[in-house]
């Protein structure tokens, strides 16, 4: 067998092509494969006109690609192409299943190097203008999300800090809300709803916990949810 490529896992960011950093642009402008995940724009993949491009999306609800052919999927590229991206969306280490496929290329004994991206919670906050810490009111941040593995049906307990940020919190967010009024989260407790962060269709909603409680209005892109006292608006704030 030839001697393997080197495989990189690039973290896209939240969507916009621009903040995609320096690092991550200079590869995929160098990359021979690419194999990107649905949050991945059409814009961003402009970046790699040279390379051939494999969707391996996988999205919350729907039919994707699964993760154990998406690491074959590697392996075989790492042995027919000299550089391989794989391109997540966010930050590769966080929420994206980056353990699965580390421990995969790993175990053949694949070169990887992994380059972080913007992940969507700093985003969000930027673009909401929304500090996730306040000075003498949120010290400590906490992202969860409520997507488990198959087979495993347990609900993980949501973290007791100051700002919470729920990744993927769409479908959750009248089970989540409920549980956190259940744990004596004030019904008035600040809540920001994201959707499609950084991108042109981007929306933001500022609803209270109780508002949570009663769902969302159905989404058209991923959403992300902080909650926290961090969350309310300042007196002059346009949103």
């Amino acid at each position: 067998m030839p001697a393997a490529g080197k495989v990189y896992l690039v973290g896209a960011g939240p969507g916009a092509r621009d903040l995609i950093t320096v690092r991550g642009a200079r590869l995929l402008g160098e990359a021979d494969v690419v194999l990107y995940d649905a949050l991945v724009t059409a814009d961003m993949l402009e970046l790699c006109p040279q390379a051939d491009l494999i969707n391996v999306g996988k999205r919350a609800g729907q039919r994707s690609a699964a993760q154990d052919f998406i690491n074959q999927q590697l392996i075989d590229c790492a042995h027919k192409y000299a550089r391989v991206v794989r391109l997540k969306g966010g930050d590769p280490m966080l929420f994206g299943r980056a353990d699965e496929e580390l421990t995969a290329l790993e175990a053949h004994g694949i070169e990887v190097e992994v380059v972080p991206g913007i992940t969507t919670a700093v985003a969000a906050a930027a673009a909401a203008r929304q500090p996730l810490t306040k000075r003498g009111i949120a010290r400590s941040v906490a992202f969860f999300t409520s997507s488990t593995a198959p087979g495993h049906d347990d609900q993980p307990a949501i973290p007791s800090t100051d700002t919470l940020v729920q990744y993927m919190g769409g479908r959750e967010a009248i089970a989540t809300a409920q549980r956190l009024l259940d744990q004596g989260r004030r019904p008035d407790t600040p809540v920001l709803v994201l959707e499609n962060v950084s991108r042109p269709d981007q929306r933001i909603a500022r609803i209270t916990l109780a508002q949570l409680a009663e769902g969302l209005d159905t989404p058209h892109g991923p959403v992300l949810v902080m909650l926290g006292e961090a969350m309310a608006a300042r007196s002059n704030q346009p949103l």
